[in-house]
């Protein structure tokens, strides 16, 4: 079959003009969603101080990886010029407020989403071939085995070696030495101010419960659910419709687990310059096109879709077969 990576080799009927309409950024909204996530991060941090006890902590442990997850989804569609069109700032203010924060830079994390989009679900898509070998991505696997995953972040251990995994995946931007030195200087001293920011104000104990606890947590955790559902789960593979999946989520997933529209993948791939604002209004549209609402996977929230269908191919022996050589094939072939 030929490659298919986004909707110029797909027959959609969406007119250009539509295109052109959802393609239009504003850069106030995604400002402000960045000034949303931050403002609930510290608004959970203080309440939590003033309140405090195993309960609170926890549940903030989760809201603030919650919003972290937030950011790095902004992160995302940063990457793709969606917040600014001025490359200069569209990266040095997505890296002061998020990439830094989260350990990394937005041109490390572009050249390797790039190339995820470029080739997606193949050997020579970084997060394919990084996932596919790794026991937590391996499908088909039972609604049990998956949860036992999801709440094995819960103790660090899991997000600990996922964030090793990211910075060694990641590594350093292929691009000129003058600019890389310059972006090294840039976020050497961001670490430092930080550092000394926290140090003088007798914060550093705060910086580890609120900030590396929920990022080797539920952060990660967070991300891997998300990760499942986008490319993962026991998809068909057969079409790039079905290469990945759009979930409708409710209301508390889409402010825990799916913040700022991440959940709608499929159109995203489909059009990766619409910003993540547009998304649920280009998913309508779609959706009156046959050809898509009849191809394309949508699963009906995260609890009471995706974890339905996991699994589903364990119950017939011969598309337990069928599924698990498509699986086989495909890593050996980003094993070779």
């Amino acid at each position: 079959m030929k490659a298919q990576n986004n909707a110029n080799d797909l027959d959609l009927s969406l007119s250009p003009k539509a295109l052109q309409a959802f393609s239009k950024t504003n850069a106030y909204r995604h400002a402000a969603a960045m000034l949303f996530d931050w403002v609930v991060i510290f608004a959970t941090i203080y309440y939590c101080i003033q309140f405090f006890n195993p309960l609170t902590y926890f549940l903030a442990v989760i809201i603030i990886g919650g919003r972290m997850h937030g950011l790095a989804i902004l992160m995302h569609d940063a990457t793709h010029f969606s917040f600014l069109k001025n490359q200069k700032w569209n990266d040095l203010i997505t890296d002061i407020f998020i990439t830094y924060p989260i350990f990394t830079t937005i041109a490390n994390y572009r050249q390797n989403h790039l190339r995820h989009h470029r080739h997606l679900n193949s050997e020579n898509d970084p997060d394919w071939a990084a996932k596919l070998p790794t026991q937590e991505y391996t499908f088909p696997k039972t609604k049990q085995e998956f949860l036992l995953t999801v709440f094995s972040y819960l103790f660090l251990v899991q997000g600990t070696k996922d964030a090793l995994a990211l910075l060694n995946r990641f590594g350093s931007a292929k691009k000129g030495q003058a600019d890389k030195a310059k972006r090294d200087y840039t976020r050497m001293t961001f670490y430092v101010l930080v550092f000394t920011l926290l140090t003088f104000t007798g914060s550093l104990k705060y910086f580890l419960l609120f900030w590396v606890v929920p990022f080797l947590s539920t952060l990660f955790m967070f991300q891997y659910i998300r990760s499942v559902a986008e490319h993962f789960g026991e998809l068909a593979y057969d079409h790039l419709l079905t290469s990945t999946r759009t979930v409708k989520a409710t209301w508390i997933e889409q402010f825990i687990l799916a913040p700022h529209n991440v959940s709608y993948h499929l159109e995203h791939h489909l059009y990766p310059g619409v910003p993540f604002y547009h998304l649920p209004k280009l998913h309508e549209l779609l959706m009156h096109d046959e050809g898509y609402k009849e191809k394309a996977h949508i699963t009906q929230g995260y609890v009471s879709g995706l974890l339905n269908e996991l699994g589903k191919y364990l119950d017939s022996e011969n598309c337990s077969s069928e599924h698990s050589d498509k699986m086989v094939e495909e890593y050996e072939k980003v094993s070779a």
